[in-house]
């Protein structure tokens, strides 16, 4: 791939609410690459971005291992755009859709894609609106904030009573909330990584552990929390609907680099939830995990990304 060592930026920290999971993200990411290959230079965008800027010129390429606002929206996106560094993942466009869960559940349904059903809610809205979600939706359902990752602020609602609460705590960090039916099932992943010719890279099946109603910051955070097996146990035709899923999210959110869409397997259907451009780099993450079943490590898969990254700089 080249001669000389690539010098790269690794981006993480950030502003949002995901600073920390970012930082350890960040910290694997750094531990992972090959030293003979790069120069990593590291930036945390939530004080650093000057320094970035001023040193763009160096730069040959950009790891984002951010999470949420800032990083995940496409903002951190069109700031490289504009220094010309090439960087890996989905650019300005389908970063802030993925990031918004109303317009993707509407490219979705716009591509034929299975998905809970679901209505918006806004902040400051009458009972009245409260009270015909609940009887179009019906009980349990999930409260989602707009534009949050990691389950943040999320809440699952099983009494009637309960879902103005939930919407609380949703509005502290968007003035939309998602009110989705809930669908018991078993949670799965779905990763994709490539440009323009895609891998669907192998399932996998989550399940929490018995301390978390599902599968929520805790239990995708803390190791040993959660369960996850890798292919997941499907049939093959139910896994091969899963991975076209996930490719055809893929593309109709406009994505580049990599994906990770996650579902819920409920009888012979795979309901599509949401497609993460960053997936999370932890040790604990789904993303590599996937990736070391399909054959890559840890560094390869970096190093993969880094090459898709600037195959699509150099198409542009």
């Amino acid at each position: 791939m080249m001669g000389k060592k690539l010098t790269v930026a690794l981006l993480s920290g950030g502003k949002s609410a995901e600073r920390e999971i970012s930082l350890k993200s960040g910290d694997q990411v750094l531990q992972a690459l090959n030293a003979e290959r790069y120069n990593v230079r590291r930036y945390d965008p939530g004080h650093e971005l000057p320094r970035l800027v001023a040193e763009a010129a160096e730069i040959d390429v950009a790891l984002i291992i951010l999470h949420g606002r800032f990083g995940e929206d496409g903002t951190i996106q069109g700031l490289l755009d504009c220094l010309g560094i090439p960087y890996q993942g989905t650019g300005v466009l389908g970063s802030a859709i993925c990031m918004n869960k109303i317009v993707s559940k509407q490219l979705y349904l716009q591509d034929g894609l299975p998905i809970p059903p679901y209505v918006v809610v806004e902040r400051g809205c009458p009972q009245s609106q409260l009270d015909e979600a609940i009887r179009e939706l019906g009980l349990p359902l999930v409260v989602k904030p707009e534009n949050e990752g990691s389950s943040i602020g999320l809440t699952i609602v099983r009494d009637a009573s309960r879902f103005s609460h939930a919407l609380e705590a949703g509005w502290r960090y968007d003035r939309r909330c998602l009110a989705e039916k809930y669908i018991a099932g078993l949670e799965v992943t779905a990763s994709v990584l490539g440009n323009d010719t895609l891998q669907a890279l192998p399932l996998i099946e989550i399940l929490p552990g018995d301390a978390y109603e599902f599968f929520d910051y805790e239990a995708k955070y803390t190791p040993g929390a959660s369960k996850e097996i890798c292919p997941a146990r499907l049939s093959p035709e139910l896994t091969a609907k899963a991975q076209d899923y996930a490719l055809r999210a893929h593309r109709v959110l406009c994505c580049r680099g990599y994906t990770r869409t996650d579902m819920i397997v409920a009888g012979d259907e795979a309901y599509v939830l949401e497609t993460n451009t960053i997936p999370g780099m932890t040790a604990t993450s789904l993303f590599p995990q996937a990736a070391a079943v399909a054959g890559l490590s840890f560094t390869a898969m970096l190093d993969r990304l880094i090459e898709l990254a600037l195959e699509d700089a150099a198409s542009r």
